[in-house]
Formats: structure tokens, sequence, C-alpha cells
């Protein structure tokens, strides 16, 4: 790396010049509500089921604190330092690296669309609940009409993504920190709240804390070697699109952090809401789905959001609609919040690139968000087909857009990035810039055998999993 060239660029974009979170909690809360969102509720569960309960768990622990560490805190370090996007930071710290700022923008570009497509259709169900119609979401082509029709997905997408532009327009004070300092703890309080409740629940002499036993308890009954790797793969899959990283969006919140705030202090903070998050959601889910649908019901994937759980909710009478709509108020909070952070990544990468104003970045990305969420939405109708994927998956426009962005793009950004924090401008421009006030690096040897051997390893093999080299 050209020190000389670095320091250049890097004093083109003082600190002060930028706006920055308020305060270290301000910063926590907003990058945690970026972390917390649709795939710890929905994906979470499923797989925590699907590979052994316990086993999952112990093993996505282990990842979040050696693998997730190491990605977060590298992140947001090099947006601290460069006082940039994701789309001019890494070029920031090497100009060769350009590419992975580019492929770290591209992937939110195309998160956004579909996201707030989701987000819509999660904000259908709220509104089902909240009128008091929760029941009629039971019905086994409900969710498959919804998507289904011509006006209605588009609707509530515009609804979900202009909230999310109006939040992105406020800045990041008035805007981003504020409706995090307000969302998450609702959020966290929902989600306790829930979780308490799905323990309390019994049917047919099965209770919650039967369902809590197949969460927690570790199994690996019928289980090879290739199971276990495959238990691997899945939990380091989760964590990675969990604390998104990858995406631009750690990078650019770092770029807003102050510069005498403690680094690993909030990273370590992030880490562990994120992960709480992650666990309750588990017991929200799987001990009420547990009790009504049995060990069959946990196998409904993505699915399980938006057709297995209405079912339960019907289950419980009168209070599962009560039940239900504050389930979908708090799904609605953290798509928010992530959806939020997928856009803020977009626009800032804009306004760094072009010199645009938030006003000018944030109007020209939400109406091309717009028009491809459209696109989306006519996939599930006029626009119809399917296609196989490498991975073996079956898949219709939204499916793509998520399969690249997700399964491709972003394992590529993330070695990437291991790649030059590792191994061209070295582990010390991340352990410096985290260190530079005095605090302690308390995992620095762990971190850099991550950053330049076992990360990009991991990485590897789940790029080559999702491009069906390894089945």
């Amino acid at each position: 790396m050209n020190n000389k060239n670095s320091q250049t660029k890097l004093s083109q974009n003082p600190a002060e010049k930028r706006n920055s979170f308020s305060s270290s909690i301000g910063f926590v809360l907003a990058a945690a509500g970026s972390a917390v969102g649709l795939g710890n509720i929905w994906r979470f569960p499923y797989l925590a089921a699907k590979d052994g309960g316990g086993l999952f768990l112990v093993v996505y622990l282990v990842l979040a604190i050696t693998f997730g560490f190491t990605m977060l805190i590298s992140e947001v370090a090099i947006g601290r330092k460069t006082k940039q996007g994701s789309l001019t930071a890494y070029a920031t710290l090497h100009k060769k690296f350009s590419w992975v700022g580019i492929f770290a923008t591209v992937v939110p570009f195309m998160i956004l669309p579909y996201y707030c497509i989701i987000g819509g259709w999660v904000l259908k169900y709220c509104t089902a609940y909240i009128t008091g119609n929760g029941s009629a979401t039971a019905t086994d082509d409900y969710f498959t009409g919804f998507i289904t029709a011509y006006v209605d997905p588009i609707v509530f997408d515009v609804i979900f993504l202009g909230a999310v532009a109006f939040i992105i327009y406020k800045g990041v004070n008035k805007g981003i920190e504020l409706i995090s300092k307000i969302l998450m703890p609702v959020l966290l309080v929902f989600v306790i709240g829930i979780a308490i409740f799905s323990l309390t629940i019994k049917n047919n002499n099965v209770s919650g804390l039967d369902g809590l036993k197949v969460y927690l308890i570790p199994s690996v009954k019928g289980m090879n070697f290739k199971d276990i790797v495959i238990v691997i793969l899945d939990a380091m899959g989760q964590l990675f699109y969990s604390i998104s990283v990858a995406m631009g969006i750690m990078v650019t919140y770092g770029s807003y952090y102050k510069d005498d705030s403690n680094l690993v202090k909030s990273v370590n903070q992030i880490e562990i809401f994120d992960t709480v998050v992650a666990f309750l959601a588990g017991i929200m889910i799987i001990p009420a789905v547990f009790v009504f649908l049995g060990a069959d019901g946990m196998k409904a994937g993505p699915g399980l959001m938006f057709m297995a759980l209405p079912k339960v909710f019907s289950q419980m009478g009168v209070a599962g609609n009560v039940v239900g709509a504050i389930f979908f108020v708090m799904v609605l909070l953290a798509a928010l919040t992530s959806a939020v952070s997928v856009l803020e990544a977009v626009v800032a990468s804009m306004m760094d690139k072009f010199h645009w104003s938030r006003t000018k970045a944030t109007v020209i990305e939400s109406v091309i968000a717009l028009v491809l969420g459209i696109v989306v939405c006519l996939g599930y109708n006029v626009l119809y087909f399917e296609v196989s994927l490498p991975n073996g998956s079956t898949a219709q426009i939204l499916d793509i857009m998520d399969y690249l962005s997700n399964n491709i793009f972003m394992p590529v950004v993330a070695v990437g990035t291991c790649i030059l924090i590792g191994w061209i401008v070295k582990p010390d421009t991340v352990i410096d810039e985290a260190t530079k006030n005095g605090e302690k690096f308390g995992r620095k040897g762990l971190y850099i055998v991550m950053i330049k051997f076992v990360a990009p390893v991991l990485l590897f093999a789940l790029l080559l999993v999702s491009l069906g080299v390894i089945k």
C-alpha cells in the first residue's frame, strides 16, 4: 500500500465535514437495527430446527465470536478510517481494490427492491391482524393469492419503501439514529414478551417447554461428518447475512462513527444484541410451532412466517389475533430498520462518489428501487417463470436477485475484504484504527489468524456451495 497516497486521500474527507452519530449508543442501535432483520426472525429458527437444535446454536455462537467479530470490526474500521461509503472506501485504502467497493455497493442496490417487497408483505399481514382479520391469513391460499395479485403487493411496497426513503431523507441524526433509538428498544420488548408467551402455550398435552427442548438440546442423532459440515456452513451463512457484512452497510455506518468512541466495545455490543435477538427469535417461533404443528411444522423454511405461523395464531382463539398483531408489528420494525440501512448504504455511496445531495441521492435510488420492485411483483404473475439455480433451488425473479446478491456477490466482497486487510494493507490497519484512543483489542491474535487464513477459507467454501461446486 502507498501510505503517502492513502493519507492524501484520507485528508480530502475530514471527519468534521461528515455527519456522525451523536453517541456510541446511537451507532450501536442503528447497526443492531440493520443486523436484526427478517433473516433473524424467519431463517434462524428454521435452520436451528433443521440442524440439530442446540448443535446449531453452539456452532453459531462460536462463529459469532470469531468469524462474525472479524468481519464486523474490519468493515466498521474501514468506514471510520476512510470516512467514506463502501463505493469509495476500498479504493481509498488501495486503488486496486476499488472492485470490492463496487461489488459491496451492488449488493444493497440489488437487495433493496425485493427487501421492500417482503417488507410490504409483512405490512399486509400486520394490517390484517391489527384490523381483526388475522384469521383470514391462516387459509391455505391467502399468501399465494396476495403475492400473485396485480395491485396490492405494489401498493404495500410503495408504502414501505416510502417510509424507508423518508427516514433516509431526514439524515443520519434526525432519521437513522432517531428511529433506531425509538424502534430498537420497542422491538426488544416485543421479542422478549412473545418469547415468554411462546413458552406458556399448551395443546394436546404438548407444551412450549417441549418445543424449547427441541430448540436447545443438541442432537447429532443420525448425523455423519457431512451433516456436521452442513451445520457449520449453515451457521456461517446465517451469521454472514445476519450481521450485515459484505453489503456496504457496516462500512457506511462506520464512516459516521466518531473517532473518539470505543470501536471494539461497540462492535461487541452489536454482536451481543444481534445474537440475543436471533436466539430469542427461536424461542418465539419454535416452541409455538412445535406445540400446534409438530416437528414437521418447523420445516416450513421461509414460508414459516407467512404460512405456518398464521395457522398457529389461528389455533390460539381470540388471543391469537392479539399475539399475531404484536408479532407482525415486531417483524415490521425489524424489516424497517434493516431496509433503512440498505438504502443508506447506496445513498451514502452516491453522495461520496458523485457529490450529490442527500435528497437527490435518496430520490434517485428510491425511484430505481420502486421500478425494480414492480418488476419483482410482476414476477409472480405476468412475468412468472421458473429457473433452476446452481445451488439446486428453483427460482423466480425475487429468488434470482436474492441468490446473486446474497450467495455470490456477498461472499466475493467478504473474501476481497479478507485479502485486502489480511495481506495487502495488513491487519494492523484495522487494529490501529480500533485502538487509536488507547483501547484494548482483546482478540488481537484471533483476529489476525481469522482475517488472514480461517475466514477466507470458510467464505470460499460457502461460495463453492452457492455455486453448486460443493453439494
